[in-house]
């Protein structure tokens, strides 16, 4: 079951995952305030793979990254976050693709 806190309540402590999560958001805001405020594009990689975006999402960029049957990958980064999504797009496409091929 679940792990409890200290205090002996219900709340669960975090995951590995999570903590790992939060330290690759923790440190890409920290990478963006580094720089100077005119070059600062809060989005990016940290850790020199790991995609971060913290810009406003916008419906075009949600269709890219949700929805992009064309697109290249099959993951890619969030919408907002750090982190990959799945191109629900592409992978419709690529079972369209090989239930074509049978």
């Amino acid at each position: 079951m679940g792990s409890k806190n200290a205090k002996g309540g219900g709340a669960k402590r975090p995951g590995l995952l999570q903590l790992v999560a939060m330290g690759l958001a923790i440190a890409a805001v920290v990478k963006e305030l580094r720089m100077p405020p005119e070059e600062r594009t809060w989005h990016g990689t940290i850790a020199g793979f790991v995609p971060y975006e913290f810009r406003v999402p916008t419906l075009e960029r949600a269709k890219e990254r949700w929805w992009n049957p064309e697109g290249e990958h099959l993951f890619g980064p969030q919408l907002f976050g750090v982190g990959w999504t799945l191109n629900v797009g592409r992978a419709v496409a690529l079972v369209k693709e090989r239930l074509a091929e049978s």
